[in-house]
């Protein structure tokens, strides 16, 4: 067995360059498959047949990645090690009618995604992305990575009540950017101006999801830049390390005892129901076929997983400075402390003991630290994609994740040493 992969600093700068090129799901898992294109892998398509061929393959889905490394020589019941983690972050979403506007200006009609702090997104520049849809059947990425939206806050002179009883938003009437000025609002403007940004032909998009994102570069923070600040690192932070591992484990390991996997879903902000949700049959698809494909049957099928661990990778919520109390009070994780493991006793995280000990061994063989998160008892739990993996699939699922501030801000803020220390143990994870 080769030495453990070891990420170190530049890991941390390579992930600001993958949160500026992954404005939306789609985007993120594009790049994931290039990047892991580069390391050896292909890509194969859920219509075709596949082989049982060793080497890395991946299949895309939408906002979704499941790629996999079989190693040399693998039965059909090896067991498969995966890193789980979310491609999606709280936004706002472009409506199916998105030409609006009042009182000379033009406005686009958004849709709040998932729970977003939604202060976060005002006085803020914004670019706009996602998919085209085009009349021929196939889809365009488009990005327009420059301050074209904003969403302008109310004067202070205009409510005045705003520094005695706070900030109130209405998702409705408050949060709609504007883009243009002109009383000439006419339907298909946008659309019409994402064509020529996409450089397909006018009246080609018949179909969209697009959504707005801060223009604003990562950025390190602080005297002595221990620290990290920007977009979409809920969970983008655990797509990159996902990816960062899976690569350096296949290519020093031909001998892997296991099947890496990286699973990086869609949706999970909005409850994992869907055909590119950890709640979906992707995932489980793809282990079942991978098996098949080396010959294997449903017994194989079953003896695998029944073997296999996941990792459910998220981020999770560093001790606030100025809220302290809202933290269990003998939990406290700290920025640059390692990757958290998240307990919850009523399987709001799929970690417990036996969960706990393969991650601290990970941990161990990596050399990299660990913390442990709970809630505090009088506040409500989030959850992961972890409980829904190990029940949909019978396997047994660890949920941990880099610490951070701020999340589900515009901008969220983490450890400069964090995604490296989480990327070490997600290597370590996936030799087995």
């Amino acid at each position: 067995m080769s030495e453990p992969a070891r990420f170190d600093r530049g890991h941390t700068d390579d992930l600001m360059s993958f949160l500026a090129a992954g404005p939306t799901p789609y985007h993120a898992v594009a790049t994931a498959g290039e990047r892991l294109e580069k390391a050896g892998f292909r890509q194969v398509a859920e219509t075709d047949a596949w082989d049982g061929t060793a080497g890395g393959k991946y299949v895309l889905r939408g906002g979704a990645i499941i790629a996999w490394y079989v190693p040399e020589g693998a039965a059909p019941h090896t067991p498969f090690r995966i890193v789980g983690a979310h491609t999606d972050s709280p936004n706002l979403r472009v409506k199916p009618r998105p030409d609006t506007g009042a009182h000379g200006f033009r406005q686009v009609a958004v849709e709040i995604y998932g729970g977003p702090l939604m202060n976060s997104w005002l006085d803020r520049d914004l670019g706009l992305a996602g998919r085209l849809s085009l009349r021929d059947g196939t889809t365009r990425l488009v990005d327009v990575r420059r301050p074209l939206l904003r969403v302008p806050q109310l004067a202070i002179h205009l409510d005045r009540a705003v520094s005695s009883e706070g900030l109130k938003l209405d998702k409705q009437r408050h949060l709609q950017p504007v883009w243009g000025l002109g009383d000439d609002v006419r339907d298909g403007d946008l659309i019409a101006f994402l064509e020529q940004e996409a450089g397909v032909p006018a009246g080609s998009v018949t179909g969209w999801d697009l959504m707005t994102h801060p223009v604003e570069a990562p950025a390190y923070l602080g005297r002595d830049q221990e620290m990290m600040a920007g977009p979409r690192m809920d969970n983008l932070l655990s797509v990159h390390a996902g990816t960062a591992a899976l690569a350096a484990v296949a290519a020093g390991g031909p001998q892997l005892p296991c099947v890496p996997v990286l699973a990086a879903f869609d949706h999970e902000e909005t409850g994992s129901q869907s055909d590119t949700g950890a709640d979906g049959p992707l995932l489980g698809s793809v282990l079942e076929r991978s098996v098949l494909a080396r010959g294997g049957s449903y017994e194989d099928r079953a003896r695998a997983l029944a073997a296999s661990v996941c990792v459910s990778s998220d981020t999770g919520h560093a001790v606030h400075p100025n809220y302290a109390e809202r933290h269990d009070p003998t939990h406290h994780p700290r920025l640059n402390g390692g990757p958290i493991l998240k307990v919850n006793v009523n399987n709001r995280y799929a970690t417990d003991g036996s969960g706990r000990a393969v991650f601290a061994a990970a941990c161990e063989k990596a050399g990299v630290p660990f913390q442990t998160f709970v809630s505090n008892n009088s506040m409500p739990c989030g959850t992961t994609i972890g409980p829904i993996t190990a029940a949909r699939h019978g396997i047994r699922t660890v949920d941990i994740g880099a610490a951070i501030l701020s999340m589900h801000s515009a901008r969220e803020l983490c450890g400069s040493d964090d995604p490296f220390h989480l990327a070490n143990a997600l290597a370590a994870f996936l030799e087995g």
